[in-house]
């Protein structure tokens, strides 16, 4: 890692590679805070070094889960910001770039949440897959209004992510059902809505979220269960609208198996992918803090909040000029 980038954003980088930090809005907020603490401690001797030394630490903290979209928004976010043309100039840029950041942050996932309720009757039972704090969001928004709302948890393999949303739904008070991956199917008749996150909403509609998310979309959709996707726009992949796809990010293969069971059972291949990608076809909803829209709508609100496309503020001028 570069040498100018300071302990504390090598130390947010390792715990979002790790997943010590995890969920897209955490993510984001962490990052946004890093290159904020980045830019108070800076010494740099003048402008350029000030925003090159903020670029190093854009891509320490790029580098660490490239299919998290919101981390890149949330760093192209802060160093756009950068207008000024003296060190403390930048230095008060990102600082409020990124203090604007986190607090736009934190009422978007409440705004959010006040949405995704109004999908959710009193009664209702939800089907939860991995962990996601928008998700969430609507959940403990219905319940404040006074909905009894219960709530058949999957566990998330490999990671278990699922015992994380089943502690915080007993903590809001939900009724909670956990059941193995394997047996969402069985339950699907029994759930009044399938209730998901999304690391990144392409632009026409597609759900890239934990790996199993799109098999409970497609099982869902034949028991006619409908599937509501809980996404803050910082999730938006705006580089889709411009034919980038999302890269599909592969984990440790350790998270599955350890080495000595490797060897017992003759060392097969493993593969562990974090993420699959969910057509839109299978897709209700998308409830963001802007409202929810139809899949197919969502490249309208994209083109609002980003234009045409998007650019890479982290990269070095000349790479970013090259062809």
């Amino acid at each position: 890692m570069d040498d100018r980038v300071h302990p504390e954003v090598r130390r947010t980088a390792t715990e979002i590679d790790t997943m010590e930090i995890r969920g897209a809005a955490t993510i984001a907020d962490a990052a946004a805070r890093a290159l904020r603490t980045q830019a108070t401690e800076s010494d740099a001797a003048d402008a350029e070094a000030f925003r090159a030394e903020l670029r190093a630490a854009a891509r320490a903290l790029y580098e660490t889960r490239p299919t998290a979209v919101s981390l890149p928004n949330a760093l192209r976010y802060v160093l756009r910001g950068m207008s000024s043309t003296t060190v403390e100039g930048l230095r008060q840029n990102v600082v409020e770039s990124a203090d604007e950041f986190c607090a736009r942050l934190e009422r978007a996932q409440a705004d959010l949440g006040e949405v995704g309720a109004n999908r959710l009757r009193d009664g209702d039972t939800i089907m939860t897959h991995c962990h996601s704090t928008d998700a969430l969001a609507c959940v403990e928004a219905a319940v404040e209004q006074g909905k009894h709302i219960e709530a058949v948890v999957k566990e998330t393999r490999p990671r278990n992510q699922g015992h994380i949303t089943a502690k915080r739904l007993d903590e809001l008070g939900v009724p909670v059902t956990l059941i193995v991956d394997s047996a969402a199917r069985r339950y699907l008749n029994d759930v009044d809505h399938v209730l998901v996150g999304a690391d990144a909403v392409a632009a026409d509609g597609s759900v890239v979220n934990k790996i199993g998310t799109s098999g409970l979309a497609v099982n869902a959709r034949d028991r006619g269960t409908p599937i509501m996707v809980a996404a803050q726009t910082l999730k938006l992949h705006p580089g889709t609208m411009t034919g980038h796809t999302v890269d599909i990010e592969m984990r440790d293969t350790a998270e599955v198996v350890d080495d000595e069971t490797l060897v017992e059972l003759g060392n097969p291949t493993v593969q562990n992918p974090a993420f699959d990608v969910t057509p839109p076809r299978y897709v209700d909803a998308i409830v963001t803090e802007r409202g929810q829209f139809p899949p197919e709508s969502i490249v309208t609100l994209m083109r609002e909040l980003f234009g045409e496309g998007t650019s890479e503020p982290w990269a070095e001028p000349s790479a970013r000029a090259e062809p």
